[in-house]
């Protein structure tokens, strides 16, 4: 089973590719509070459909270069950004 994630897009200056941001909340070991982390993605998007601030949704894959692991399944939601 390949893992499934939703993040959003935080670059997209190259080409078929993609740079997403996932947030995570998680429970500090020691002391207990939680803690806001994010995990990084580089992920493929073979027609350049996703930009800056698109909300998506990202599903394993091979690996297709030294950091690209993941591929864009489909773009959720659009930003609101005029600067297109």
């Amino acid at each position: 089973m390949r893992r499934t994630l939703q993040g959003v897009v935080t670059s997209d200056k190259c080409d078929k590719t993609v740079r997403i941001e996932v947030k995570r909340l998680y429970r500090h070991p020691k002391y207990g509070k939680i803690v806001r982390g994010r995990t990084v993605c580089h992920v493929h998007d073979e027609n350049n459909e996703a930009h800056d601030g698109d909300t998506v949704e990202i599903v394993e894959s091979r690996p297709r270069s030294k950091q690209k692991r993941w591929e864009l399944v489909k773009v959720l939601e659009k930003s609101s950004l005029a600067d297109r």
